[in-house]
C-alpha cells in the first residue's frame, strides 16, 4: 500500500471513530499502517473510555496451571509440549493441584487459568473430575481449556460440543480462555499448527460456549508471517461472532481480547521470523480496541512485552493489566520470562495515572484484602 501524502486521508477514519461509526476491514488496514502512534493512542483511549471507567485499570490474581504438558497436536510455535510416550511428560496429581491452590489463595488469588496439552491418554471422566475437584473441593474459579482441548473432549465422549461444554459447566467450569486462536486465517493456521484445523474449529467451540451462556476471552498471537490484512480479518471474525453472541438471551460472549507477539525461542522458527517490536505491539492493540467495539475489555500483555511496554499499553486502549501470573510455563519455555508481584502490579497502574482494582476471571470485582 503506498504511503499517504497527507493526513486528510486518515482524518475521515478518525472522524468515524470519534462519531462511533464502525470501521471496515479496509479502514482498519489503512489506520494500522498509516496513522501515527499518537493518533492511535488518542483514538483507542476514546473507545476504551466508552466501555470502561477512565480512571481505573483492573488486574487479576490467578495461576496459569498446565495440568499436563503431553500433547499430540505438535504446534510448531510451541516450546512447551512433550510428545506422548516422552518420559519427561507429566500429569499433575491432586496433591500438586491442592498445593498450587493453597498457594494461590494465600496470595489473594481467586482461580486457575487451566490449560494443558491435548493428551490422548486422559479419559473424558478425568476432565469432569478435575474441574469438580478444583471448583467444588478447592473453591477456585476455573477459567479453563482452550478450544482444541474441548474439541478433543467432544471426540472422547462422542457428544456434541454443546453437550460437552454443558457437562463441563455443570461440573464447575466457570469460563473458557481463548488460547489457540493464533491468527484466524486458514493460511496461517495451516502453516504453524496444521493439526488444529482451520479457524472454524476454534470458532465453533466459542459459539457453542456462548450458546451455553458461558463467558470466554478472545486472543491473537501475531508475528508469525501474517499480513496486516490478515490481522484485521482476525479482528473482524471475532467482532462478527460477538455480534451474534450479543443477540442471544443469555450471558454468553467475549469479555476481553488479548494480543501478544510470537516468542520463537526454542522452536523451529527461532531465527527465521523477525521479533515483534513495541511499535507493532502498540499498533496492534490500539487498532484492536478501535475495531472490537463490542468487546468490553482489552488486556495488556506485559508477560511477553515486559512491564514498561505493558504499562504504556494502558495509553493505547488497554483497561486491564491481566494476571500477576503466579505461575507461567508456556511463554517462559520460549525464553521470555517477566514477573511482577502484587505491589509491583499496583505501582505500574498507579504510576501510569490510574486506580488499580482487583477483578475475577469474568471482570467482576473481588472484595478482599488483596484488592483496592
Amino acid at each position: 500500500m503506498p504511503l499517504l501524502t497527507a493526513e486528510q486521508s486518515i482524518d475521515p477514519l478518525l472522524e468515524k471513530v470519534y462519531s462511533s461509526q464502525r470501521l471496515s476491514i479496509d479502514d482498519a488496514v489503512l489506520l494500522y499502517e498509516q496513522a501515527t502512534l499518537p493518533q492511535l493512542s488518542q483514538a483507542a483511549t476514546f473507545v476504551r473510555n466508552k466501555h470502561n471507567d477512565s480512571s481505573k485499570v483492573s488486574y487479576v490474581i490467578d495461576r496459569n496451571v498446565n495440568y499436563t504438558d503431553i500433547c499430540n497436536i505438535y504446534c510448531t510455535f510451541c516450546a512447551f509440549y512433550k510428545k506422548p510416550g516422552d518420559p519427561r511428560g507429566y500429569v499433575l496429581t491432586r496433591e500438586q493441584l491442592r498445593q498450587k491452590a493453597e498457594e494461590t489463595k494465600a496470595l489473594g488469588g481467586t482461580g486457575f487459568l487451566l490449560q494443558g496439552g491435548v493428551n490422548p491418554d486422559l479419559p473424558w471422566e478425568y476432565y469432569l473430575d478435575l474441574v469438580s475437584f478444583l471448583h467444588h473441593d478447592l473453591g477456585l474459579w476455573v477459567h479453563g481449556f482452550s478450544p482444541v482441548e474441548i474439541q478433543m473432549m467432544s471426540k472422547l465422549n462422542q457428544k456434541t460440543l454443546h453437550q460437552t461444554i454443558s457437562e463441563l459447566k455443570q461440573a464447575g467450569l466457570g469460563s473458557i480462555p481463548g488460547g489457540g486462536a493464533e491468527i484466524l486465517v486458514p493460511r496461517i493456521r495451516k502453516k504453524i499448527a496444521p493439526l488444529k484445523g482451520g479457524p472454524e474449529k476454534w470458532l465453533e467451540v466459542m459459539a457453542a460456549a456462548h450458546d451455553e451462556g458461558m463467558k470466554t476471552t478472545a486472543t491473537m498471537m501475531y508475528g508469525i508471517g501474517e499480513t496486516t490484512l490478515e490481522k484485521i480479518q482476525h479482528f473482524d471474525t471475532i467482532r462478527l461472532q460477538q455480534d451474534r453472541a450479543l443477540l442471544t438471551p443469555n450471558e454468553g460472549g467475549y469479555t476481553a481480547f488479548v494480543a501478544w507477539p510470537f516468542q520463537p525461542g526454542n522452536t523451529v522458527w527461532d531465527g527465521k521470523l523477525p521479533i515483534a517490536n513495541d511499535d507493532e505491539y502498540l499498533r496492534t492493540i490500539a487498532v484492536s480496541r478501535i475495531y472490537l467495539d463490542n468487546i468490553p475489555h482489552i488486556q495488556s500483555s506485559w508477560v511477553t512485552m515486559g512491564k514498561k511496554t505493558g504499562q504504556v499499553a494502558l495509553a493505547f486502549g488497554c483497561d486491564d493489566m491481566g494476571s500477576l501470573m503466579l505461575e507461567e510455563n508456556v511463554v517462559s519455555a520460549a525464553g521470555t520470562c517477566y514477573t511482577v508481584n502484587l505491589e509491583e502490579m499496583k505501582h505500574l497502574i498507579i504510576s501510569a495515572g490510574f486506580t488499580p482494582w482487583q477483578r475475577d476471571n469474568v471482570y467482576g470485582p473481588v472484595l478482599s484484602a488483596g484488592s483496592i
